[in-house]
């Protein structure tokens, strides 16, 4: 079935409330995305479509949102945000995926570019001995299920309990490191066993290091309070909840599909089985969800004290000199307050491959930041640029303060595999100054920037939309892949 999108402006577009749809679909985008969008509905895997099916759900509030960085998802498409009613609205496995709080944590230091790149090669080495990568690798942590236990509870505060970090870097992670709400009990004993050895491990897939100058600032006074400037080495870790919060997502497809049927909720798809929220197996999820949120933010904080300790022996700095600006993910579920037609409202937010963006004056965000907002950290390959963003109140007020997460991939890892070749890449990355260590030349295939839509493009709509503000580019000077 075609799709009538209907401009809203030149990057929002209205996906017409039809059939069983409950709300209308926002996307935003640019023309030329909005049009690849449209020429793959003909294809099984439809990004538009899953707007639709989610936009179909019990209790969804407003609309089914679509970012400039969507491509089709596992239920949700990836870039997707949907929030829904406590009483009415439904907890969706599909909206989280199976990578519990994939996202990044943006390290600054005191260096420069210059005082760096003669000293890439050594640094390249040192952060590939020291940050364990690569499909199913093993960390320096041992954990027993008792400690499994405290790192689903208590989160990064329980890596920096054990001398991974400083107690002042919680104060620049979302929600501090530690979302509230995890019962380790939610969480299956196959998960558990399976993260004995994985804290503080990067992973394989998307997942990254980068060591990035910071190229322009668009915004120098947010940058400033964010404490970069042009010139300055930062690094950038993408990594998440790993083999623990795939577990959690294949135990909980399971439960939720039982769940759809004896609630009798209507599924457009089987991709998005569910649970009422305010039911047992709703609530049940909700906490297995927050285990392992928790799990990913202690995974980057141990990861965030090894690349210190490789900046301490190649460039002789003190710890504390290499400092967290931010850690944000991008898949989660969590209840957060909006105002909706005038009104707050406790909803359920759901980002899928979508990071939290709230603009100025919120709470949640740390003191220090709260006049901007919180940082909005987007990846982009390992061989363009990635940025930092802000949230906006135009962003707050249409997209329940979320914003873009990445590029968002063109190409399928199957059809990027078939196209490129990893050695290939590594070789013309290093000629546009770029060091790749990878622990699998499939994977750098995989991932190769062809496979990625422009990231210019992407954030380009996002601040054109009015969702996120620009504060500064990042570009690559060395890579770590599993």
């Amino acid at each position: 079935m075609k799709r009538r999108l209907e401009p809203l402006g030149r990057s929002e577009w209205l996906l017409p409330q039809t059939g069983k749809m409950r709300v209308p679909g926002r996307i935003y985008a640019d023309p030329d995305s909005i049009a690849e969008l449209e020429s793959g509905e003909a294809t099984e895997w439809s990004a538009l479509r899953q707007v639709e099916n989610v936009a179909s759900l019990p209790g969804i509030v407003s609309a089914a949102i679509a970012l400039p960085d969507v491509h089709p998802g596992y239920g949700f498409p990836i870039g997707g945000v949907a929030a829904f009613d406590l009483k009415e609205g439904v907890a969706v496995v599909g909206g989280v995926g199976f990578d519990i709080n994939c996202g990044v944590r943006l390290l600054s230091t005191p260096l420069s570019r210059p005082e760096v790149e003669g000293a890439i090669e050594r640094l390249g080495d040192d952060l590939y001995r020291t940050v364990p990568a690569g499909l199913g690798s093993k960390g320096k942590l041992r954990l027993s299920i008792k400690e499994i236990d405290r790192v689903l509870i208590d989160g990064a505060a329980y890596a920096v309990e054990r001398d991974y970090g400083f107690p002042e870097d919680l104060a620049y992670i979302e929600e501090g490191g530690r979302m509230a709400g995890a019962d380790p009990a939610a969480v299956s004993k196959l998960a558990k066993q399976r993260q004995f050895e994985q804290v503080g491990t990067l992973g394989s897939g998307n997942h990254y290091l980068e060591v990035q100058y910071v190229e322009k600032a668009f915004d120098p006074d947010a940058a400033a309070v964010y404490g970069i400037e042009e010139g300055m080495i930062v690094v950038s870790i993408h990594t998440g909840s790993r083999a623990l919060g795939h577990q959690i997502g294949q135990d909980y497809l399971k439960e939720m599909a039982a769940a759809s049927a004896k609630y009798g909720i209507p599924i457009p798809e089987r991709e998005l089985v569910c649970a009422p929220i305010d039911s047992p197996e709703g609530r049940r999820y909700l906490s297995a969800v927050a285990a392992g949120a928790n799990c990913a933010f202690a995974n980057r904080q141990v990861i965030a004290h090894l690349v210190r300790s490789s900046f301490i022996r190649v460039f002789g700095l003190d710890g504390k000199e290499v400092r967290t600006v931010y850690d944000i993910g991008h898949n989660n579920a969590k209840i957060e307050v909006h105002t909706v037609d005038g009104r707050e409202r406790e909803l359920l937010v759901h980002r899928k491959g979508s990071t939290r963006a709230f603009g100025p004056g919120r709470p949640e965000s740390p003191s220090c930041y709260r006049d901007v907002g919180h940082p909005v950290l987007v990846g982009g390959t390992m061989g363009t640029a990635s940025y930092v963003l802000r949230g906006t109140a135009v962003g707050m007020e249409k997209t329940f303060g979320s914003g873009i997460h990445g590029a968002g991939r063109a190409l399928s890892r199957k059809k990027a595999a078939k196209k490129y070749w990893g050695e290939t890449v590594i070789s013309e990355l290093s000629t546009a100054g770029i060091r790749v260590w990878a622990h699998s030349r499939r994977g750098v295939a995989e991932e190769a920037p062809g496979a990625y839509k422009e990231i210019e493009q992407v954030v380009a709509a996002a601040i054109d939309a009015g969702i996120n503000a620009s504060v500064v580019r990042l570009r690559p000077l060395a890579v770590i892949k599993g």
